[in-house]
């Protein structure tokens, strides 16, 4: 009897070595492509004890179900002083934990601004040394429930958008978008700088205020799902979500303020980025729904500050597991080049971390001319995030993919079986203090901070076992 798998003509598997593969190819050689990647080194023991524990499928069902299940609602604008409970020389970062020392350029010149916006200082020196006297707090967003695009950088007299979840009841919130060019989350602090700030303070976030006490509460869950079949990915690209916040709102800027409407308009039609972080304060309080599961091995917050990648996992808490922040590859502007961009920063990641951002790269074929690439390369880190992710966003779909939901819920355990990534799109900043923005691109957070976190979910299910 001839064996099925011997009959018939011979075919190749191939494993990585393309060139073998095309020149099989060559000689019309039937081959089955395998694409098949190493865990990341040294998780192989931690991998197989993650996998025994016996919470851990549930627990996953149980976050991501919480996550894709969030209903976030714009439904205020308050000063963070009063909804952070910040206290004046207290600024908040994006990113894990740090200190001035260990501080970039960019949030150092970020903190600077903040301190002369707060009048903490007379100028730009006397601002430096109080920070690095130690006489300003920092502590990261994600501890008060917020998260910062960039640097991150919240002090007390700063406009706050408050999302609320109504179906699990959280809260999150994020800063008023700035704008492009040099502005604080890039860590610049000119007089140019601090006079928009001031601006935002006395007239953008008091008419947002009354405005949203007029409309009542934003759906930002259904402006999300609209802007992604409109060609957003929301993270860098904010063109359709921002058009269409504007059209919710102008009605009742127009109401609340008939004398500063016209300059209110202005400001945010001139910035496709402005419903950027509202969408971050959307994906942090969908996010935290599906924190502190025990068992589960789910991705709840992704974040950069400029030195440190950090990542927080649903099962384990507060607790911060990092590695060091990775250059971003992509496009520079004007004269810029790699020699003059920071390290990865920003709680931006948020968007990645909810299932949107580089995760959604294939409903917006468009980024990639804003951070290279090519739209097949798009598609590609898209298919490739449902290889890392417990579950397809049953709201958030992507027309060019027939509909498909976005991947959604990044697990440790299959970053590590899989060596796969995840895909950030982002903005780079300049690393010397004051610069701005210098480009936007692509990164891939440090594989040491899931291994990290894969080896305290292999100790804390052993410790549930015993």
């Amino acid at each position: 009897m001839t064996l099925p798998l011997l009959s018939g003509e011979p075919r190749v598997i191939t494993v990585g070595a393309e060139v073998l593969g095309e020149a099989l190819d060559a000689q019309a050689v039937p081959r089955t492509k395998v694409d098949w990647r190493p865990p990341l080194p040294g998780t192989e023991d931690d991998v197989a004890r993650v996998l025994a524990d016996p919470r851990r499928a549930r627990a996953n069902a149980t976050a991501v179900g919480r996550l894709v299940s969030a209903r976030p609602l714009l439904v205020g604008v308050r000063r963070a002083g009063e909804a952070l409970d910040l206290p004046v020389g207290s600024f908040l970062h994006a990113g894990p934990p740090i200190d001035w020392e260990r501080a970039s350029g960019p949030m150092r010149g970020a903190l600077i601004g903040a301190t002369l916006l707060e009048g903490l200082a007379s100028d730009a020196e006397d601002a430096e040394r109080g920070l690095a006297g130690g006489r300003a707090r920092l502590e990261p967003c994600h501890g008060r429930g917020a998260v910062g695009p960039m640097a991150g950088v919240v002090s007390p007299s700063m406009w706050m958008f408050e999302v609320r979840d109504a179906e699990h009841g959280g809260t999150a919130y994020c800063s008023l978008n700035e704008g492009l060019g040099k502005v604080l989350r890039y860590g610049a602090y000119g007089p140019e700088v601090l006079e928009r700030l001031r601006w935002m303070d006395e007239v953008l976030g008091p008419v947002l205020r009354e405005t949203l006490r007029l409309t009542g509460p934003l759906d930002l869950r259904a402006l999300i799902a609209q802007a992604l079949q409109m060609g957003d990915e929301l993270h860098n690209r904010n063109r359709a979500a921002t058009s269409l916040l504007a059209r919710e709102l102008a009605p009742g800027i127009v109401e609340a303020s008939p004398a500063r409407a016209a300059e209110v308009l202005r400001f945010v039609n001139g910035n496709d980025h402005f419903f950027l972080n509202a969408g971050m304060a959307a994906c942090k309080v969908s996010a935290d729904a599906a924190r502190n599961v025990p068992g589960s091995t789910m991705v709840v917050a992704m974040a950069r500050n400029g030195t440190d990648f950090g990542l927080q996992v649903s099962g384990l808490g507060d607790r911060w597991f990092t590695g060091p922040a990775g250059v971003p590859d992509g496009l520079y502007l004007g004269a810029y080049g790699p020699a003059d961009a920071n390290p990865d920063i920003g709680d931006s990641t948020i968007t990645e971390t909810a299932g949107l951002g580089g995760f959604a790269m294939a409903a917006a074929p468009a980024i990639v001319r804003f951070v290279g690439g090519d739209v097949s390369a798009a598609t590609a880190a898209t298919r490739a995030m449902y290889e890392i992710t417990l579950a397809e966003h049953p709201v958030y779909q992507i027309p060019g993919l027939g509909f498909r939901g976005t991947p959604v819920g990044v697990d440790v355990t299959l970053v590590a079986r899989t060596g796969l990534l995840p895909t950030v799109n982002t903005g780079i900043a300049g690393r010397v203090a004051g610069t701005g923005q210098v480009g936007a691109g692509l990164v891939s957070p440090p594989a040491s901070a899931f291994a990290a976190a894969l080896s305290a979910l292999a100790e804390a299910g052993e410790g549930a076992r015993r």
